[in-house]
């Protein structure tokens, strides 16, 4: 089989599956409202969601109760077969299990809804069949059925555990906006990785201060500017009057600019006809994902940082960010 070939065949099955995304979307209906309250109320309640399946179910329910823990919503995930075999010493009254079944008559699965019926949990089903033994014994029932999966033989889940992956980050997303949860709620779950020291670390945790900051007066020189930032080797230096407010940034760049068009007035040619006035910056005690942000949307490299009355505070040199490992 040619490389062309194979790309066509990717293609095809990501069309599949956008399609069947398509198709589930429009399918969205009052039993997704049905299941958010279903699970917000067990949340509220004190309890946990358990996610159970079997086969690719079971591992795509994995994968949900992942995210839903990550985001502040207490899940757990149980196979069937090891329910019956003590695992259910998990479940609690107040806990509301999620169901996965394609076909909604797993076995191991169907075996177990009596239990839980008896248990009182709510039972919400993610299923492709609406009239199966799982949809029926369930308080609330998400359709995830497709039209067809992405292999020649139709047989491979591929567009069904798709569309059930997205099913349930989309049950992630509307608890944790129906909670409130907060990015600094959100970054506790996270604080050994990129995540969390992104939304947990502030920007003068991160800024440059003291003898690490390149600032000059207004009235100095382009030369003057230049020494300041070689001294702290700095890729830019803020300009700023009398009462230490910040009123330009002159960058390396300015200066390359600068040079390139032949001058040689470095030492006289005031830096306040050359800096960037107004220069983009962020306040003292942001979280350091806010100037993140900032970075990646104007794709500078040097962040000016503000106290609260418009004076220099420090500032922030991209270069820095790998090393708090939030880049």
């Amino acid at each position: 089989m040619s490389a062309t070939s194979h790309l066509e065949k990717a293609q095809a099955v990501f069309d599949v599956e956008i399609a069947a995304l398509r198709r589930t979307r429009e399918r969205l209906d009052g039993a997704f409202d049905a299941a958010v309250e279903a699970l917000q109320a067990t949340l509220a309640g004190g309890g946990k969601i358990i996610v159970t399946g079997v086969g690719k179910s079971f591992h795509i329910g994995q994968k949900i109760a992942a995210t839903l823990t990550s985001t502040g919503a207490p899940a757990n995930v149980l196979h069937p077969s090891e329910a019956m075999h003590g695992d259910l010493g998990l479940l609690q009254a107040e806990d509301a299990v999620l169901a996965l079944s394609y076909s909604g008559e797993s076995d191991e699965l169907v075996n177990l809804l009596p239990i839980l019926k008896r248990t009182g949990v709510r039972i919400v089903a993610l299923t492709g069949d609406l009239n199966s033994t799982l949809a029926k014994h369930s308080d609330v029932v998400l359709d995830a059925a497709v039209e067809r999966e992405a292999c020649p033989f139709n047989l491979v889940p591929t567009a069904s555990t798709t569309v059930a992956l997205a099913i349930g980050d989309a049950l992630a997303v509307a608890l944790l906006e129906a909670r409130g949860l907060t990015r600094e709620e959100y970054a506790t779950f996270h604080p050994g990785g990129a995540i969390g020291r992104a939304l947990l670390l502030k920007v003068d945790d991160i800024m440059r201060v003291g003898d690490r900051l390149a600032s000059v007066p207004v009235s100095a020189t382009v030369g003057a500017a230049v020494i300041a930032m070689t001294k702290v080797q700095a890729g830019a230096v803020a300009v700023v009057d009398d009462a230490r407010r910040v009123v330009g940034l002159f960058t390396d760049g300015d200066l390359r600019r600068y040079l390139a068009g032949g001058a040689t007035d470095v030492q006289t040619r005031p830096v306040a006809d050359l800096m960037t006035k107004n220069p983009s910056s962020v306040r003292s005690g942001r979280l350091a994902a806010d100037a993140l942000a900032i970075f990646q949307k104007h794709r500078f490299d040097d962040l000016v940082v503000l106290n609260a009355d418009g004076t220099l505070a420090g500032m922030i040199d991209i270069q820095d960010l790998p090393k708090f490992k939030i880049l």
